[in-house]
């Protein structure tokens, strides 16, 4: 059966620099973890998104990353879960149970995609290669690009929900995947950000700012550069190349649907000084999303 857990938050304030500050993240915030499955008997086929082997390719390629990153944004919050206050504590223990099922289930994704004849090793080899820099560098580092991933997945959470014609003609299951993962995935937009609050606390505002931007820029940078590499590898290995095809990607992209452009004014939000993902409050979008799902939503015993 699919059950979903509600973690109880307590609410407090968080102090930071030696005052209490308000914290944008709702007083009334639930984190639901929801445990659902995908994919086991119904499994995808190889242009499973509406037959578009370039809208699959991109899904493919961010679903390949999944496993190891979002392993590596739990490790990354876990580092400074020392010393949170109960609010903030309660917010962490669910974004980990959310983050491990994601895990999972993209696990599962990932090798249908394998069994559709598509090589993900290359794309794993990466991410693991890219992991293991970061082992020996300060750890309010990993959180500061943890902050960022997790604004990216937030932004593209938001429109995968707002913008039925991502998902338009998709294999059922999957596209509930995807849905599924977004609406956990605004839910705890805050936490590694109020992680970081908590964590640098002592810092001065502009350090706060120096660092979370500077990691936001490179975060960018990287992020562009390997999922265009990536969705352009698994195109190459459906025998689909040729600049056309990365006029096609970039029309995809920036054009219609368009994520990376309809994205493009939460992203610059991010730099300003008072930002916080949760001066967006978009739980509707969750409300309307579940509603979709009434066959899998089980109160837990």
């Amino acid at each position: 059966m699919n059950a979903q857990t509600k973690i109880p938050l307590d609410v407090e304030p968080t102090a930071l620099a030696g005052k209490v500050a308000a914290v944008p993240t709702p007083a009334d915030l639930e984190i639901v973890v929801r445990d659902r499955r995908f994919g086991r008997k119904d499994k995808p086929g190889r242009w499973w998104l509406g037959g578009d082997p370039i809208a699959t390719a991109w899904h493919n390629a961010l679903s390949a990353t999944f496993p190891r990153g979002e392993a590596f944004f739990v490790e990354a919050v876990k580092a400074h879960r020392d010393g949170a206050p109960d609010k903030l504590a309660g917010e962490i223990r669910a974004f980990v149970r959310q983050e491990i099922n994601h895990t999972r289930e993209h696990v599962v994704l990932n090798k249908a995609a394998t069994e559709a004849g598509y090589d993900l090793s290359s794309i794993d080899r990466r991410i693991e290669h890219n992991l293991a820099l970061t082992k020996d560098r300060p750890v309010i580092f990993n959180l500061a690009v943890t902050m960022a991933l997790e604004h990216y997945t937030a932004m593209m959470a938001h429109d995968f929900l707002a913008n039925p014609r991502h998902f338009a003609g998709a294999h059922k299951e999957t596209a509930d995947l995807w849905r599924w993962h977004a609406m956990e995935e605004i839910e705890h937009k805050g936490v590694a950000y109020d992680t970081w609050r908590h964590a640098t606390k002592d810092w001065t505002r502009y350090r706060r700012w120096k660092l979370k931007s500077v990691m936001m820029l490179i975060v960018t940078g990287s992020f562009i550069k390997n999922r265009w590499a990536d969705t352009i590898e698994l195109l190459r290995q459906d025998g689909i190349t040729g600049p056309a095809v990365k006029l096609r990607l970039a029309w995809y992209l920036f054009g219609s649907p368009g994520i990376m452009r309809r994205v493009f004014p939460a992203w610059c939000a991010y730099f300003l000084p008072g930002f916080h993902p949760w001066n967006h409050d978009d739980r509707a979008l969750i409300g309307k999303a579940e509603s979709e799902f009434p066959d899998a939503i089980m109160a837990a015993a």
